[in-house]
């Protein structure tokens, strides 16, 4: 454990997110976009909204347990999950999770899950319930943890809670500014020429035009 602790891989990632934190520090107008042309996606259907908050397909597929994304996104940095799917929609990695990281050499007690579940191609329940998610992302952010947020696909839900952060976090001036920061991401992950827009539903994408954040008066 201790050998591939140390590792030359291993260093590598350490000094990525060590880049990955400098350009967090730089005003939102200065950093590079896309920021996959300066912080490598740790999956191909993955891209950075900022260098501490990754966008995501599902991490988790049992039927290649040999090289699961978990562990690609746990390399990356990643220490909090943000899960958006609904409880039965897919295979739950709550309990796989610490174990991989374990594996990896990772203190598991770094490790935290949340779930905020939204129906597939739907809306929170209440402003609230999103609220909830971005408190979490900011509560991350200030204490400089990378975060992923994912859904099933990566698409609808997660681009949704996605540009609300951004207007939330003061990354984007609105939601038109948000809904154009993710398409310049979104462009570059493998599934858009299949899936061409993330948000994925029309509803989706007014949500996050008309979303302000919280004690705004509108």
């Amino acid at each position: 454990m201790a050998s591939y602790r140390h590792s030359p891989s291993i260093r590598l990632t350490k000094d990525m997110q060590v880049c990955q934190r400098r350009i967090n520090a730089l005003p939102p107008i200065d950093r590079p976009r896309p920021l996959t042309a300066v912080c490598a996606r740790p999956i191909p259907n993955s891209y950075w909204v900022t260098p501490l908050l990754l966008a995501c397909e599902y991490p988790w597929t049992p039927k290649n347990p040999h090289k699961p994304k978990l562990d690609a996104l746990l390399r990356a940095g990643v220490r909090t999950f943000i899960d958006l799917t609904e409880a039965g929609e897919l295979s739950p990695y709550v309990n796989v999770l610490k174990v991989r990281a374990e594996l990896l050499g990772i203190d598991c007690t770094t490790i935290e899950y949340y779930r905020f579940p939204i129906r597939d191609r739907s809306l929170p329940d209440s402003l609230d319930h999103m609220y909830g998610v971005l408190d979490v992302l900011r509560d991350n952010e200030n204490r400089g943890r990378i975060s992923a947020v994912h859904c099933r696909g990566g698409i609808g839900r997660t681009g949704m809670v996605i540009g609300c952060w951004l207007v939330d976090s003061g990354h984007a001036k609105n939601g038109e500014e948000a809904l154009s920061i993710i398409a310049s991401e979104w462009c570059t992950v493998e599934k858009c020429k299949r899936y061409p827009h993330s948000p994925e539903t029309g509803s989706q994408f007014d949500y996050v035009l008309n979303f302000h954040p919280k004690g705004v008066k509108v």
